[in-house]
C-alpha cells in the first residue's frame, strides 16, 4: 500500500519579504489596542489642559459683566444681567483708554522696528560670509541669555542721559533692543531655508541687494515674520518691568502699569467688577491676535523642518 508523504516545510530565506497574510493576527490587534490607548490618553491630557487654561479666561469674562454683589455671592453662576457699565466705567473713569492708546503706540512702533531691523540683520548673517559673521551671530544669542534685571540700573542712566526717560519713543527703542536677539536668532535660521536660486535670479536681472531683500526675499519670509511678530507682540504687550523703571510719568503709563494701578485703586474702592472689566480689555487683543494668526504661527514654526 502506497502512502502519500506530506512534504516538509521549506524554511523561508533570510531577508525574504513576509506577506501581510503571513503575519500573526495578534500583533495587528495589539498594535491597534496600543494606538487606541495612546490616543485616549493624549486626548485626555489635552482636554484637561484646555480646561485648566480656558476656565480662568471664561470666568474672568463672565465676572466682568456682573455686579460686585454677584461676584461674591455667586462667583460661578452666570450673570443675571449684563452690566456693560463696568466696561464703560473702566474705560473712562479708570483711564484704561489712555493706557490702551499708549500701549498701542509703544508696541506698534517697537514691533515694526524690531521686524525691519531684525530681518535685515538676520538676512545678512544668513546669506553673506564675512569676518566676524559667527561672532556677531553668537553675540545676538548671548543677548537672549542675558537677564534683563541686571541691565535695569545702567539702562536707566543711559536712557536718562539721552533724554529719553518717560517718553514713548524712548520706550520704543528699549523694546526694540530687548526683542532683537530672539528675532535675529529666529529669522536667521528661517532665511537659511529659503532657496538661493531666487536671489541669484534677481541679481542676474540687475536687482540690487536692497531691492532683492525687500521685493524678493522678505515676501518669501512672510511666515517667519508673522511667527516672530506674534511672539514679540505677546512679549511687548505684557511687558511690565521695563516700563515700570523707564516710564514713571502717570500720563504715559502703558496697559500693564495701568492694570496694577487699577487693581490698587479699585481694590480700595471695592469696584471689583470694574477691575475685571479692565483685565478683560487688556486680554482681548492678545487672544484676538493669536486666534487670527494661529495658522501662520504654526506654518512659520514648521517651515524650516519641512524644507
Amino acid at each position: 500500500m502506497k502512502t502519500t508523504e506530506t512534504p516538509a516545510p521549506v524554511p523561508a530565506e533570510s531577508g525574504a519579504p513576509v506577506r501581510k497574510s503571513d503575519a500573526p493576527p495578534g500583533g495587528t490587534r495589539r498594535e491597534k489596542k496600543e494606538g487606541t490607548t495612546l490616543n485616549v490618553f493624549s486626548h485626555g491630557v489635552l482636554v484637561i489642559w484646555a480646561i485648566m487654561v480656558g476656565m480662568p479666561l471664561v470666568w474672568a469674562v463672565m465676572t466682568s459683566f456682573k455686579d460686585d454683589a454677584s461676584i461674591f455671592g455667586s462667583p460661578w453662576s452666570l450673570p443675571d444681567k449684563l452690566h456693560f457699565d463696568n466696561w464703560s466705567r473702566a474705560w473712562s473713569q479708570a483711564h484704561m483708554s489712555d493706557y490702551f492708546l499708549n500701549t498701542v503706540l509703544v508696541v506698534g512702533g517697537s514691533l515694526v522696528g524690531t521686524l525691519v531691523l531684525g530681518s535685515m540683520a538676520a538676512y545678512v548673517l544668513a546669506r553673506f560670509d564675512f569676518p566676524g559673521n559667527r561672532f556677531i551671530y553668537y553675540l545676538f544669542i548671548g543677548g537672549m541669555s542675558f537677564p534683563i534685571m541686571l541691565a535695569l540700573v545702567p539702562l536707566f542712566y543711559v536712557v536718562d542721559n539721552m533724554g529719553l526717560l518717560n517718553t514713548i519713543h524712548g520706550l520704543i527703542l528699549v523694546y526694540i533692543a530687548y526683542s532683537l536677539p530672539f528675532t535675529v536668532f529666529f529669522l536667521t535660521g528661517f532665511f537659511r531655508t529659503l532657496p538661493t536660486s531666487v536671489a541669484e535670479a534677481a541679481f542676474v536681472d540687475g536687482a540690487s541687494h536692497t531691492r532683492t531683500f525687500f521685493q524678493v526675499m522678505l515676501p518669501m519670509a512672510k511666515p517667519g515674520l508673522i511667527s516672530v511678530g506674534i511672539f514679540n507682540f505677546l512679549g511687548q504687550w505684557n511687558q511690565y518691568m521695563l516700563p515700570t523703571v523707564l516710564n514713571t510719568d502717570p500720563d504715559k503709563h502703558v496697559l500693564t502699569q495701568g492694570l496694577v494701578q487699577l487693581a490698587v485703586s479699585q481694590g480700595y474702592k471695592g469696584d471689583w467688577s470694574g477691575l475685571f472689566a479692565g483685565l478683560v480689555m487688556a486680554m482681548l487683543p492678545v487672544l484676538a491676535a493669536y486666534i487670527i494668526f494661529q495658522r501662520q504661527v504654526v506654518q512659520g514654526l514648521t517651515a524650516g523642518a519641512l524644507k
